[in-house]
């Protein structure tokens, strides 16, 4: 007689690492130990998978971790079927299916964003193994879910960084330049850059005018404001590089790694400076101010979850842990509104959620006066002059 609960699942970290990943895995595992499930902890990602390295989790392991920034599983980016082994890059799919049944798994559950959304859901097509997935990520652009865990914590990071920055730009009569993380959604830098009062927010969503930004500084110039702010998304585009991309003409690419633009010319890839450094330099020139650039990089990530992280982390956890005692597999646990719910996953993988442009948060950021780098905002600005 089939047995009516799985027995075994395990629990992965994969891709960059952000605050609350210790609180989902404390969250999972303790209620699928409630249930009577067996909880094996797979190390550093996919690749532990394929390693088959791992550890059992119990009640003692995963005991006051709840506070605690990183993750204990350790956790990587690499992706099943395109892993670095030696000096090739092969397709273990078949190795990450054989070990997941070895290990008498039930389901694979994958704490990560986008990436790790589409690897688990590509192991389920390709492989006929079950998995879930959390989503992980601080730049919130996770679909089928209203936030991520680690956003609310890293937006918080970022926007205590705003508040100081804003006493030595006051102190200075300066111009200073934030650079937050976001390559394609502006969710952080946007939420982080109201709420710590930033006079200009770039984000990826609104393509840029040099222009519209410089005019609105020198108008607070002209009312006696002596500082601005700007908080700057990584992956903000220009409206020139925007129709660039358009026509194809020259390519360009965004190297995530290293945080900065390439341009293709004859097959070879010429290094530029980074975009926040670029923007500081040419608002310096536009408007006769002292610019200065900060990138708080890597921080964002660290230290320990927020409140609202904690809550969050072990909301998500626990009802992870419900679906997989009632077998419920090859779903993502979203936020809709009040309610953790599962999303099929197919609706997720492939698919990023984007700040979309007549959002609340948009609306907000225009009636307080902050410039978003657009034409409208260069409208505005001109008004006020």
């Amino acid at each position: 007689m089939a047995n009516e609960r799985p027995g075994t699942i395990g629990i992965l970290t994969a891709g960059g690492d952000c605050p609350g990943l210790n609180a989902v895995i404390r969250g999972v595992a303790k209620a699928a130990m409630h249930y009577g499930l067996r909880v094996i902890g797979i190390q550093d990602g996919f690749r532990g998978l394929v390693e088959n390295r791992f550890v059992e989790l119990d009640n003692r392991m995963v005991s006051g971790i709840l506070t605690q920034g990183g993750t204990l599983l350790g956790s990587s980016r690499d992706k099943p079927h395109k892993m670095p082994m030696g000096n090739k890059v092969m397709n273990m799919t078949q190795v990450t299916v054989d070990n997941y049944h070895a290990l008498n798994l039930d389901c694979l559950v994958c704490l990560g964003g986008n990436g790790t959304a589409k690897n688990a859901y590509r192991l389920h097509q390709q492989g006929g193994i079950n998995v879930m997935v959390l989503p992980k990520t601080i730049d919130n652009d996770v679909a089928e879910t209203d936030i991520t865990f680690g956003f609310d914590s890293a937006m918080g990071i970022a926007t205590e960084a705003i508040d100081r920055l804003h006493t030595t730009a006051t102190s200075h009569h300066r111009i200073i330049v934030c650079e937050i993380m976001g390559h394609d959604a502006g969710w952080l830098c946007l939420g982080a850059g109201i709420a710590g009062g930033a006079d200009v927010i770039l984000i990826p969503e609104i393509p840029y005018n040099l222009d519209a930004v410089a005019r609105s500084l020198l108008v607070r110039q002209h009312s006696g404001k002596r500082f601005s702010i700007i908080a700057v998304a990584e992956g903000i585009r220009s409206v020139q590089e925007v129709a660039a991309a358009a026509s194809s003409v020259p390519r360009k690419r965004r190297d995530k790694d290293k945080e900065v633009v390439h341009q293709a010319v004859d097959g070879v890839h010429l290094v530029q400076e980074a975009t926040a450094s670029r923007v500081a330099r040419e608002i310096q020139q536009r408007t006769g101010v002292e610019a200065r650039v900060t990138s708080l990089g890597h921080v964002q990530r660290g230290g320990p979850p927020s409140a609202f992280d904690r809550l969050l982390c072990t909301r998500l956890g626990t009802m992870a842990g419900h679906l997989l005692a009632h077998r419920k597999y090859n779903v993502m646990v979203g936020v809709k509104g009040t309610d953790c719910v599962p999303v099929p996953l197919g609706k997720v993988a492939g698919i990023k959620r984007t700040v979309p442009r007549d959002h609340d948060w948009i609306k907000t950021a225009r009636l307080v006066a902050t410039c978003l780098g657009d034409e409208e905002s260069a409208t505005v600005a001109g008004a006020a002059i």
